[in-house]
């Protein structure tokens, strides 16, 4: 009878011939999901026998996985900030560049306690775990999105954090009210042109999170002169982008008249972030 290691070797060489990266770590996340088990007790566990029951899902899934299935909507769980939150198809799997993002937003100057904004919140994991982080120097999150799925989801999310956010379906601005002292946003940004290129995995995202024209900046060119409009005197505009458009979103920034304008990379190098303050009025 296979045991727990010999499907662990087995699903992870299953897993390299169809050119999953990091395949280990995710036979590693697929069995103790599928077992109930934790990493550690997974470990502790690799003489335990594999019955019939155990091997049909696994098999089932492992097959999943190999067509570009996403590992965090096969175990239904992604981290994010320390914190575990429900992962689908109903929002973008988040990136670990976003994860950079809401780090290095938390520890920037903006007025608190603030009213913060998440625009195309998607599954919320971005707003949500902000607020989690600044705690009473949130005094309200929006989170806005057009897909009432992604926003079903984020209230899903929501709820595991015990979080009360403003939940609104919203094309951009049209259905929020208000200013904020800090907007933070990852809106689509992949070129219409490199829809082919995406990975199996990305093609599991929903369309409506990922594209956005051809050159992939319309959304912004849409949303940054507006979100000028929306934020307090100091307020911060925090956004993500894609490779090679850090030049034109910068045009876009200060043609909206935002000031301090900070394009900033990623780990790997790549500059994919913006932070942008509104002026004072001292």
């Amino acid at each position: 009878m296979k045991t727990v290691l010999d499907c662990m070797e087995s699903g992870t060489q299953y897993l390299e011939k169809r050119g999953v990266e990091d395949a280990r770590n995710n036979m590693q996340w697929l069995m103790a999901s599928l077992l109930g088990l934790s990493r550690i007790e997974l470990y502790q566990q690799f003489d335990r026998p594999m019955v019939e029951d155990d091997l049909a899902p696994l098999r089932e899934t492992l097959k999943k996985r190999g067509e570009g299935v996403p590992l965090q909507h096969l175990v239904g769980t992604v981290e994010f900030l320390r914190r575990e939150f429900i992962c689908d198809g109903r929002g973008l799997v988040p990136r670990p560049e976003t994860e950079e993002l809401a780090e290095a937003v938390l520890k920037r100057e903006f007025p608190r306690p603030a009213r913060v904004l998440d625009m195309g919140t998607g599954s919320g994991v971005l707003g949500l775990s902000i607020a989690a982080e600044l705690g009473e120097d949130c005094h309200e999150l929006v989170l806005a999105d057009l897909s009432p799925e992604a926003l079903e989801l984020a209230g899903e999310n929501a709820a595991r954090l015990e979080l009360q956010p403003t939940i609104i379906r919203s094309d951009l601005f049209e259905g929020v009210e208000g200013k904020f002292e800090l907007i933070v946003a990852n809106l689509p940004y992949v070129p219409e042109t490199d829809r082919d290129e995406l990975s199996k995995e990305v093609g599991h995202d929903p369309d409506l999170a990922l594209f956005s024209g051809k050159d992939g900046l319309d959304a912004y060119r849409r949303f940054i002169p507006e979100a000028a409009k929306r934020l307090e005197p100091n307020g911060l505009l925090a956004m993500e982008f894609g490779i090679g458009q850090s030049s034109a979103l910068s045009d876009i920034a200060q043609a909206a008249g935002l000031t301090n304008c900070e394009l900033l990379p990623d780990l790997s190098g790549v500059v994919r972030f913006a932070y942008c303050n509104t002026p004072s009025t001292d």
